[in-house]
């Protein structure tokens, strides 16, 4: 068989070349993808500082309000103003007055029926959500939900008290919050072994992120199907540790 040579002057063939149609089309999702998070970034930040102006306006005298001397409206006062009063009572509360009258106040509401739940259920949320303390909603891990070889991501808040713990079965317990698909503020709350919780190595944040998107945008982002496989591999490894735990005992 002989081989045949292109000459010199001769380029190699091409391959077609997109159409006008679809080159238009990958310039338009490409700076849809550009400008779309900034315009959503945008547009809460908007409604945030909005919400707060509207929120805050009627508390602040017209006096000092930019509009009353100015032919337009300033937004970001009343977050300004919202800013500096909690700064201010937050430091007044520090004291010794301030404790006083937190005090005070808080057994005012504590002896109302109806506002009593609600006051202890809100104060417990936002010391729990504003805490450094380590035990709170910070750490990241996986169970098996909802049936056998079906993991769930879950955040591992504090340990039940010793109420709820001496009803459990024993063993060491952990309250554990699986958060719903694409709506993270929905989900199911549960106490679970701690054996059978596999601590996962990402923050909040990703796992919130692995969530909303439901699966998209995973941890690391470099290379997704690597680390959905990490994932799967871990899951997998305790899966079968846990099932030669009886032989084990045997």
């Amino acid at each position: 068989m002989s081989n045949v040579q292109i000459p010199s002057g001769t380029a190699p063939p091409s391959a077609a070349k997109p159409s006008l149609m679809s080159r238009i089309r990958n310039y338009f999702l490409t700076g849809l993808i550009v400008a779309g998070p900034v315009a959503i970034t945008i547009w809460l930040i908007w409604w945030f500082v909005t919400w707060v102006d509207n929120l805050m306006r009627p508390l602040i005298p017209s006096t000092y309000r930019p509009e009353t001397y100015l032919p337009l409206h300033i937004p970001g006062l009343g977050l300004i103003f919202a800013f500096t009063a909690l700064t201010l009572l937050g430091f007044l509360t520090a004291n010794l007055v301030g404790r006083r009258l937190v005090a005070f106040g808080e057994s005012v509401l504590n002896r109302m029926p109806i506002v009593r739940p609600i006051y202890r259920t809100a104060k417990q949320i936002f010391e729990t959500l504003f805490s450094s303390s380590q035990s709170s909603f910070r750490h990241v891990g996986l169970v098996e939900f909802p049936s056998p070889g079906m993991w769930s991501l879950v955040f591992l808040t504090q340990a039940p008290s010793s109420d709820i713990s001496s009803r459990l079965p024993q063993g060491e317990h952990v309250s554990a919050f699986m958060p719903c698909t694409p709506n993270p503020t929905t989900g199911f709350f549960f106490y679970v072994p701690r054996r059978e919780v596999i601590d996962l190595d990402i923050t909040v944040e990703q796992a919130m992120q692995l969530i909303m998107s439901a699966g998209i945008i995973q941890p690391g982002g470099d290379d997704p199907q690597k680390n959905l496989a990490t994932l799967a591999a871990t899951a997998r490894a305790a899966q079968a540790a846990r099932e030669a735990e009886p032989t084990a005992v045997e």
